[in-house]
């Protein structure tokens, strides 16, 4: 299809391709092509999944007896039936126990320039204290704990020791408010809180814990509430249920420091929530021999992930990005860097300064942080050199081609190559993703992840390429969720309705015929204009080429003569007002690009699009408001007041 007409941007060289996990890995077994590795880890799950672990290190307490059991079906499948692990053991311990104890495991900096530096042996030991203090409250295997924190060290220390004794991490973002994280605590029946009492955006300090008070009130489960002084400020502190960190620390430091004791691969181990179009949020179980592991081979095979790194990704850990980062990287053995602040505070290249100077070898980041840092100019970018970066991480939302080049121009130096990075939470990382094997285009995923067998189907459940289709899992994973937290209906209904044994992740995908994939939306925003379907993300591409355009929103509403018309909405430059004449210049771009059936009925311009906390448009809220209809769940926005002037334009 035209729109994705893009020529090749990066290649890889000779080095790029020698030096890589995934080139050595296909090496040593004496594979010809990186498409036969492919397709043997689709079709002989044992053996790729044994040869991950071996050239990890990976360690198993008991092996395991199956690497796949399928009797119940795919949607219910055991992965690695029988053997016994701890995820923290191969994100700590073994590193120790192999001599690597001095390596550093996490450097973290604030937003006021604290930095702060734990080897994994130290890191180690302040999970096995915490760990102990938090089994001498009483915290049980199978416990729900939720995170309530920044992203600073005491959130890895936190997800360690929660999953290190049995109990279930609950994830919560920072700038969430009572309301989110009331209805997330009470389905999960947590009973265990912990919690910031602040954090530091743009320099003004932010409470965190008289929020976490609120949404605790009046609640049946909780017991305590542990308190992190992340910032110093004054918090209030309720007697007999809350407790500082540190003396949480002080109980475990007078207990021996036990290794981690086993658990059964299907150990749940963490839980996420996710916004859903209706309804209340999903929590998507995850296990011990799940999501960690997934996130390690995602990293492993597409983002070359090495102990020399040091890898980060702008994010909270709310996201799944946060414990992705963490339980993968770890993992690995590799060195975390984990920013807790503004990406552009004091100045729009601090992002660029710290990775000169923590030289960072693998920056991840979204769309939409470099759409906003573009506004800027480019030179907070240009002068600095940033030579230790070697790869480029994105996910979060499509990109459009201007932002991508900008990137791969102006931060990778046209050298670090954007290494696209599709799945979501409920599948632990990726269905599709990029690899330094291949050459890459502008937006676009150059591979389906190993392991993992996507496909693109028609309504008709037929592959199909060059054609916009449903972008689906053909086999299983064990990234995977175990389900959705007491609503395994809902599961089945989300993922599985559509055709028999089939994952069907609710992307919009296309696949061209040399094997380029590019993201346009998700389904259930999709539009259907004369017949045709298309994505919002087509549509938006076009309109952000516009000089005078930084960010757009389509989406789909009712039309007596096409069924389905696109609207759109457009958030413009600074120094730029809309017009009359900048909205048919806008029009005739689109209609000479994607044709007159393409272009919008209208075009309104808006300060501010609605956004989750990990940056997607929530474009199903955008078309809700407009139409005055229900606009869901909410609870995800990090800016919800731009709903309500979107509901004044219409």
């Amino acid at each position: 299809m035209k729109e994705f007409d893009f020529p090749i941007a990066w290649q890889p060289s000779p080095s790029d391709i020698e030096s890589s996990n995934l080139f050595q890995q296909i090496k040593s077994r004496g594979i010809e092509t990186y498409e036969s590795f492919l397709e043997r880890s689709w079709n002989d799950p044992d053996w790729f999944w044994r040869a991950f672990f071996e050239d990890t290190g990976f360690e198993w307490f008991t092996d395991y007896a199956m690497t796949c059991d399928l009797s119940q079906r795919k949607p219910w499948a055991q992965w690695f039936a029988g053997g016994q692990l701890n995820w923290t053991h191969n994100a700590l311990d073994r590193h120790v126990k192999a001599g690597f104890g001095d390596h550093l495991a996490l450097v973290w900096e604030g937003e006021e320039g604290e930095v702060k530096t734990y080897t994994y042996q130290q890191l180690l030991e302040e999970t096995q204290q915490f760990a102990n203090g938090l089994l001498a409250l009483g915290v049980q295997p199978g416990d729900h704990v939720g995170l309530f924190l920044t992203f600073a060290p005491e959130v890895a220390i936190a997800l360690l020791a929660v999953g290190r004794i049995g109990a279930i991490a609950l994830p919560l973002f920072s700038g969430f408010g009572p309301e989110p994280i009331q209805a997330r605590m009470s389905d999960a029946g947590a009973k265990w809180l912990i919690a910031s009492d602040g954090a530091r955006r743009r320099g003004k300090p932010v409470a965190m814990k008289p929020v976490a008070d609120e949404a605790l009130r009046g609640s049946k489960t909780l017991q305590k509430v542990i308190v992190v002084n992340r910032i110093g400020i004054e918090t209030p502190m309720t007697p007999g249920r809350d407790l500082t960190w540190e003396a949480v620390v002080e109980l475990g430091a007078s207990q021996p420091l036990e290794p981690a004791p086993p658990f059964p691969s299907d150990h749940p181990c963490l839980m996420i929530y996710t916004s859903g179009t209706t309804g209340k949020p999903k929590g998507a179980v995850h296990v011990h021999a799940g999501f960690p592991i997934k996130a390690a081979q995602d990293m492993f095979h597409l983002f070359d992930v090495k102990p020399k790194d040091r890898i980060s990704w702008l994010t909270d850990i709310g996201w799944m990005m946060g414990p992705w980062l963490i339980m993968g990287g770890l993992t690995l053995g590799a060195t975390l860097f984990m920013y807790d602040g503004s990406p552009d505070t004091p100045a729009p290249d601090r992002i660029w300064e710290m990775v000169d100077r923590h030289q960072i070898t693998i920056l991840g980041l979204t769309p939409t942080l470099i759409r906003a840092l573009m506004r800027e100019d480019e030179a907070y970018a240009d002068r600095h050199p940033m030579t230790s970066l070697r790869l480029l991480g994105s996910t979060g939302e499509p990109w459009n081609p201007e932002p991508w080049l900008w990137t791969l121009q102006h931060v990778g130096k046209n050298r670090a190559p954007i290494l696209n990075y599709s799945g979501g939470t409920e599948i632990s990382g990726g269905i599709l993703g990029c690899t330094a094997l291949r050459p890459l285009k502008p937006c676009s995923f150059n591979t389906a992840v190993p392991g993992v067998r996507a496909e693109v189907l028609n309504e008709h459940g037929e592959p199909v390429k060059d054609e916009v289709g449903f972008l689906c899992v053909m086999n299983s994973n064990p990234g995977m969720t175990r389900g959705f937290w007491r609503d395994p209906d809902r599961y089945l209904e989300t993922y599985w309705s559509r055709w028999s044994d089939v994952w069907d992740h609710g992307d919009l995908c296309l696949r061209d015929e040399n094997d380029f994939w590019y993201i346009v939306g998700r389904a259930d925003d999709t539009l259907k204009i004369a017949g045709k379907r298309v994505g919002p993300a087509e549509i938006e591409s076009v309109l952000v080429e516009h000089p005078a355009v930084v960010e757009a929103a389509v989406i789909g509403v009712p039309d007596d003569l096409k069924g389905q018309a696109a609207v759109a909405f457009v958030s413009l430059k600074p120094g730029n007002a809309f017009s009359d004449d900048l909205a048919k210049e806008l029009l005739k771009l689109v209609a000479d690009r994607m044709g007159k059936p393409m272009m919008p009925k209208q075009i309104h311009a808006v300060t501010d699009l609605p956004k989750t906390r990990n940056a997607k448009i929530m474009r199903r809220v955008i078309r809700a408001a407009y139409l005055k209809e229900p606009t869901g769940d909410l609870t995800a926005l990090e800016n919800p007041s731009s709903v309500e002037a979107i509901r004044a334009l219409s």
